[in-house]
């Protein structure tokens, strides 16, 4: 029995190879290449596990916190701050992020070891968020998978509740006591909370500026938005020891608002979830 056993493995070995060989002559065989992906933005992160690309990623950046999975990934740290050599190191064949991001050191080096570099447009707006789903998703041959994304975004906004009164909203940004900036007109920040049913209330410039006592008065918000991070930078009612803080409507009703900080600004396909968070939170205050 053994010896038949062994006769017939080597005729199939035998039968195998020639078959293979007269393919070889004939048609090649097509070598698909898989993608190994990286990711430095945690929006992009969120919309390739959102169409099911999730086995392409191999590492991402520190935004990259949602989904919980992303987080086992090599974290690269910030996108600013990034040591090419350890991303290099993962081997990947695209690197995906922002346009607005891209240092002309990362670009050189990724040219240089021949990985390309796929960049999308900096969402700043709702439709904006939508958009970059479905550029990401056409990118990974998942564009139908983008629309059910897209479609359960303009479901939630459809779900959002219309506030008798428009709280005065003014959002903090925190990296511990010694950096406190507000967000003024014509910022994301700004779109969410009039969007959630909010006014801001960082009236008078664009862009962020430092919070000063007399400009957190006079803004005399009725509550304070933070990201739950930035909050938990200054401690227990931190935000709350704020030299003017306690003069304002927020500060005498101890009214503070926080939310994960990519959820709330990262404009992915979690922006419509971010609206209604918001907005649930904006109906409590008196």
């Amino acid at each position: 029995m053994k010896k038949i056993g062994f006769l017939f493995l080597a005729l199939l070995t035998l039968t195998t190879a020639c078959n293979s060989g007269g393919e070889s002559e004939g048609k090649k065989e097509e070598k698909v290449v898989e993608k190994r992906i990286v990711s430095l933005n945690g929006s992009v992160t969120e919309i390739i596990y959102a169409v099911g690309s999730q086995k392409e990623l191999i590492g991402v950046d520190v935004t990259s916190t949602y989904p919980a999975a992303a987080e086992k990934l090599t974290n690269l740290g910030h996108v600013r701050k990034l040591a090419v050599e350890s991303l290099l190191a993962l081997n990947p064949t695209h690197v995906v992020m922002l346009e607005d991001e891209v240092s002309p050191d990362l670009k050189s080096k990724l040219k240089q070891a021949k990985i390309e570099l796929v960049t999308f447009k900096h969402p700043n707006s709702v439709e904006d968020a939508k958009s970059l789903v479905k550029e990401v998703a056409k990118w990974l041959g998942k564009s139908e998978d983008a629309k059910k994304i897209v479609s359960e975004i303009d479901s939630d906004i459809k779900d959002l509740s219309k506030l008798a009164k428009k709280p005065k909203v003014l959002f903090v940004y925190a990296r511990g006591a010694g950096t406190l900036m507000v967000a003024g007109e014509n910022t994301p920040l700004e779109k969410m909370i009039v969007l959630a049913g909010g006014e801001n209330a960082g009236k008078g410039f664009t862009d962020f500026k430092p919070l000063t006592s007399e400009s957190v008065i006079a803004a005399n918000p009725d509550v304070i938005l933070m990201f739950t991070s930035g909050a938990q930078s200054l401690g227990p009612d931190g935000i709350f020891n704020v030299p003017g803080v306690m003069a304002t409507n927020a500060g005498k009703n101890k009214s503070l608002i926080q939310m994960d900080g990519q959820l709330l600004s990262g404009f992915g396909p979690r922006v419509g979830k971010a609206l209604i968070e918001l907005n649930k939170e904006l109906k409590k205050i008196k």
